[in-house]
Parts: C-alpha cells; structure tokens; sequence
C-alpha cells in the first residue's frame, strides 16, 4: 500500500477542513485518496524525470574517477569525496524513486497495466544494481516501512544483484504479455513493447558480466543471452533517457549542457580523456589517428594554450612544460600528457588536481554535441557561456546501455568468460557503431553543419565538409583499432580502451570496467605521487549514517561483492 502511504498526508489536510463541513455520515469520503483516484500517467512520468536526476547524480563521481572528467577536489582519494556528496543521491532513491516506482507497480497490478509495472520495474532494477556498484551494501528488504521499521538493515550485495535480475525477468514477462493500448508517455522508447523487452535482456547481460569474477556460470548466462538473439544490436533499441530543449518551466535540457552553456564556467574535463582522443594513437613515424568523434564530445573555448601563468595550475609548473612532467607519469606511459592534452586547445585538468581555480572559465574545453547537444567544434572557439542559446540547446541523451556498449562486453566476456565469440569482430562492430552513433548528432545543429566557411587556401566549404569524419576517416581509425589489437599481448586492454571511449556520458559503467578489468593499462596516475587507496566504493551518505541507528560508516576501500581483484589493482 505504498501508493496509500504516499498520498495519505495530503489527504489527511483536507479531511480534517472537511469534517467540519460535511455530514460525517457520508459513506464515502470525498476527499479520501484512493488508488483509483491516483493517476498512473502523472507517477510514472515523475519517476522517468527522477531516473534521469538518478543519471546526472551518478555521472560526476564515477566520471572522475575513471578519468573522464577531472576531480578537483582534492590530491588525496581520502577526501576526494566525503559523505555529505552522495546525500542527494541517497534521498533521491530511497525517498523518491524507489517509493514511487513500488506505487507504479502496486497501480497497475490493481488495473492490469502491465506496461506500466514492467517498465518501472526495468528502472528499478537499474537503480538497485546500480547501488549495489556505488555503495556496495545498501538497505532494500526493510527499506520503506514507515513506523513499523525505522532504522532498516543493509541487505548483500549480491542478494541485490539477484533481486535486480529477477526484476528484469518479471518485466520481460509482464511486457511480453501486456496488449492493451494504455500506455504512458514513454521517454526513452515510445511505448515499444519489443524494445523495453530488448533492453530488459540486454540489461541481464550487464548484470552477468559485471559479476564474471565471482560467478563461474557467468559466461554460459551470457552465451545463453548472446544466442536467444534479443540483445540491442542497433542504435534504434539504444536505452537512453532523452532530453528536451525547453530552457524554463520545466528546464527540460541535459544536465551538461546546463553547466558548461547558461552563465558558469565549464567543467573541468580531463587532460587524459582528451588526450586519448586527440593524440594517444600516434604509429611508430609519430603521426596521430584523431579519434573521428573528438569534435562531437569537446567544444573548444580556446585555439591552444595560453602563455599566461596565472591561467594554469600545473602544480609542478607555471606552464604545462614536458620538461616538468613526474617521472611516474612517463612510467605508465611516455607518452602521457600533463597539464595539457595538446596544443591545439584541449584544456583541461589532470587527475586529482586541487590546485585551485584561475581565471581560466573562457579557455577551458567544453562539452560538446554529444550527449550533451552543447555546441559541435567548428573552430569558432567562441565562448560557451551564452544563456543557452547555441549548439543543440541541450537536446542530449544520457546514455545507458547502448548497441555499441553491447558489443564491446560481448567481446569482453569473450575474451575472459569463454563464450566463444569473435572478439576481434565484436570491437570492430563496437566502434563503427560508437562513432556513427555519434556523428549521427549532426542533426541536432543544421545550420552549423551547412554554414560555408573560406579556408587559408580561399577555397570555401560548408563545415560538415571541414569538419566531420568522411567514410575514409572512420576507416583509417578502425583499421589502426584493428591493427593494435593483432599486434597487442593483451588484447582485452585495447577493447577495453575502445569501450572506455565509447562510454563517454556514461561514467558508472567506465567506473565499473575499471574496477573489474583494471583497463586501460595507460590510466593517468593522479597528480600527487601517493594519491592513498583508490576508492572501490563510496562512502555512505551522511544522512543516512547520522539518522539510521542501523547503519555505520565503511571505509573507501570496501569492495563491491564482484569486485575480488587485489587491494592495489586500480590506481
């Protein structure tokens, strides 16, 4: 009766008023909340909107410890993040969407929607694994009893894990059956019945790959999955939360494009990230493969570095010198940038960096098109900070689980859970996906694409001729993939590179890869030498360690059920 629960306070004002005023004989109430008063649509169209602010409270975390943004905050994981940071997050599922969704689903089993309970149930099972990935244990079988249990207890991780994947069974058969035509306003895929049964399988595999350390069946459930043929496979089934362009009442645009494109300063990406993109496939006669999706992910403020001092916080420099660089960055790899990606004006941060802020809001690169829908790198190196009036106007996705992102774990359960693919084939489908995924965004911005330009030749040309990968560009990139791959000793490091990249937007999957793989082998170490323990999991909430008698602080290097490598694995 949690739909009940919910709505009883705010029924409870109004019958008080009433009892003044009505006969109390009344046989029924009409001011009493019931399920059937309830609407369905208006519960489940608020639990889409709080399964997207579920995303972005995920993102900044998880992306900045697998280095794909830059985490600023401190030069020590120890205080890299304290409790205080996950309380949003924490109150979010626990007060918000978990009650909600249980209300969806107590609703329509009450008026035989099954669509409806299917779906929520799919987000549920999102939500509790993904839990399970930050937190580790975390309360769910007393959660939610109001009076009758104040202070509930964590459950296993891996009891969650289960109960995550039955979820996704029970909505493959609740969708599968449900044919009526009631269904809600479905954001992520129109009211298809097949593709939420596609997602829900493809989000099992997930599950099982996540868990191959532990769990020796897990490459014969993946096989099973793999040859039940129903996993996405095209960007048309990707399962994404798709955002709007309405800047007020409600802001309906992406949480990125928010930050880098209204009135503040852009986040701080990371010099590793972008460097991986810009310059980190370099062949033995020094010329670089560009990732054909770099202009899409970054917009740049500015056309290279700046010789100004007071714009940098290099830490071991004034300006980001090679000549300053630590010796353990050249370690991992020689190649490794420091301070700076390149010079052609990808600016951002290195890892763990708390240098400081300098005035350096106008030069820092941006998020670009995807998935953000902020501004396509066209080489206008304009500033971003323009009330949202430019690029997609925050038209993005939050990438979940998408066909390219499929492929990249079929090959990694290939080449370590023995189901007997072709890893090899799977990268190279992984990466043609990614990148046509990507530059599929073009849309979003026609009239930059078809703006014609002079070039230094005095030859004119429109910018998606300038500017976006041609059939050649793509192929020269997955044939230098390709090649690395038959020349590496290690090959799940390069498909596991490639999904790293593939992943951008997604920071609780990269987070998770990194953890479980230790890849890529390249990772940038942090600033400071001696950075402590990396953080296996998070700590938990403030709110819920101060208000919960049942609950007690852990510590940052308690690893996640699936997670049994050695304490020292990741850095």
């Amino acid at each position: 009766m949690k739909l009940i629960h919910k709505i009883f306070l705010v029924a409870l004002m109004f019958s008080v008023s009433a009892c003044q005023m009505f006969d109390l004989d009344l046989l029924d109430n009409p001011n009493t909340a019931t399920q059937a008063d309830a609407s369905i649509d208006d519960l489940y169209n608020n639990v889409q909107i709080n399964f997207k602010g579920f995303l972005n409270d995920i993102w900044g975390s998880t992306a900045s410890l697998s280095r794909m943004i830059s985490n600023a905050n401190s030069y020590q994981y120890a205080t890299a993040y304290s409790s205080v940071s996950f309380n949003q997050m924490w109150y979010r599922a626990y007060a918000s969407l978990l009650p909600d969704i249980d209300a969806t689903i107590e609703a329509s089993a009450a008026r035989s929607l099954g669509f409806y309970s299917g779906t929520a149930k799919v987000m549920k099972s999102y939500i509790l694994s993904s839990m399970v990935d930050m937190f580790g244990d975390v309360p769910y079988s007393e959660y939610g009893q109001g009076t009758d249990i104040i202070a509930p207890t964590n459950d296993q991780g891996s009891s969650l894990y289960a109960t995550a994947d039955g979820l996704l069974d029970e909505a493959i058969s609740e969708i599968t059956a449900y044919t009526a035509s009631q269904k809600p306003n479905d954001n992520f895929y129109g009211g298809s019945n097949a593709k939420w049964i596609t997602a829900a399988k493809s989000l099992k595999l997930r599950l099982a790959l996540n868990s191959r350390l532990v769990d020796g069946s897990a490459g014969s459930k993946i096989a099973a999955l793999v040859n039940g043929g129903d996993l996405i496979d095209q960007t048309s089934e990707d399962f994404q939360f798709n955002f709007g362009n309405t800047r007020t009442n409600p802001n309906s645009r992406h949480w990125m494009y928010n930050t880098d494109y209204e009135n503040g300063d852009p986040d701080f990406e990371s010099t590793y990230y972008m460097w991986l993109l810009r310059a980190e496939k370099t062949n033995a006669d020094g010329i670089i493969t560009v990732d054909p999706r770099i202009r899409f992910y970054f917009y740049r403020q500015a056309d290279g570095p700046s010789d100004n001092p007071n714009d940098w916080s290099c830490h071991f420099s004034e300006l980001p010198t090679l000549a300053d660089r630590p010796a353990y960055y050249t370690a991992i790899d020689p190649n490794m940038p420091y301070c700076l990606a390149s010079d052609d004006g990808y600016w951002g941060r290195d890892h763990l960096n708390a240098e400081g802020v300098p005035p350096d809001g106008n030069l820092r690169t941006a998020y670009g098109l995807y998935p953000a829908g902020g501004q396509f790198d066209d080489n206008t190196f304009a500033a971003t900070k323009k009330l949202g009036t430019t690029g997609g106007l925050g038209r993005g996705i939050a990438p979940i689980l998408l066909a390219s992102y499929v492929d990249f774990m079929r090959a990694e359960a290939a080449l370590t859970a023995n189901t007997g693919e072709d890893a090899r084939a799977l990268l190279e489908s992984g990466v043609k996906k990614s990148i046509a995924k990507v530059i599929g965004f073009k849309s979003l911005v026609p009239a930059t694409m078809s703006r014609t330009v002079t070039d230094r030749t005095g030859a004119t040309a429109t910018i998606e001729a300038l500017y976006v990968p041609d059939d050649g560009d793509i192929q020269d990139y997955v044939d230098f993939v390709l090649a690395r791959y038959d020349a590496a000793s290690d090959k799940l490091d390069v498909v596991m590179k490639e999904y790293f990249i593939a992943l951008w937007g997604n920071g609780l999957d990269a987070y998770n890869m990194y953890r479980r793989t230790g890849k890529p082998n390249n990772m940038a170490p942090a600033l400071e030498n001696n950075p402590g323990p990396f953080i296996r999991s998070f700590l938990y909430p403030a709110n819920n360690v101060e208000l919960n008698s049942s609950a007690s602080q852990k510590s940052l290097t308690v690893q996640v059920f699936w997670d049994n490598n050695p304490a020292d694995f990741v850095y």
